[in-house]
């Protein structure tokens, strides 16, 4: 399978040179409707308790999102994600990134953004990335081929964890 992924990519079947040229930046406001994870929050929910949201941007296109809160423990529900990032403010104690959702617009775009999270942890000293993931075979496959290892299965999520060592 690698070989013939490998073939496309050197035959310019499927072109990822445009990675190259991206950067991670903070997004301040973003169309929450375009979220296939989780629209139902509103961009002021994402904004607040010093939760951030960031995309990959190529050009002038942001081509991925991540959503980011900040935590000391892992939820297993968005209420719990919210109580925590809350507390975690607070007592500005958070070590633990929670990614809540991650879309991509652009084939490569979502490998690339959690990259880019990762190395975000590591340089902002956080011990830990965990995602709070819908029970999904897409978010399933999408979080162990990009290295994750399965932390729990939920009621009505999983969680995910990243290494950023």
């Amino acid at each position: 399978m690698k070989q013939i992924i490998n073939w496309i990519k050197d035959n310019n079947i499927i072109d990822f040179s445009w990675l190259k040229k991206t950067t991670f930046v903070e997004l301040k406001d973003i169309d929450v409707s375009q979220d296939p994870v989780r629209p139902e929050l509103d961009l002021n929910w994402r904004t607040s308790f010093k939760r951030q949201i960031f995309g990959l941007q190529c050009d002038e296109t942001i081509e991925g999102v991540i959503c980011f809160a900040f935590t000391n423990d892992v939820p297993q529900t968005v209420r719990e994600l919210d109580l925590m990032s809350r507390v975690a403010m607070y007592e500005k104690n958070a070590d633990t990134i929670i990614a809540y959702t991650v879309w991509s617009r652009k084939k490569g775009a979502g490998k690339k953004i959690m990259h880019e999270a990762l190395k975000f942890a590591k340089i902002n000293g956080f011990k830990r990335v965990v995602t709070l993931s819908p029970l999904t075979p897409m978010a399933t496959h999408y979080h162990i081929r990009n290295g994750a290892k399965l932390l729990g299965h939920n009621p009505t999520t999983q969680n995910f964890e990243y290494n950023i060592s």
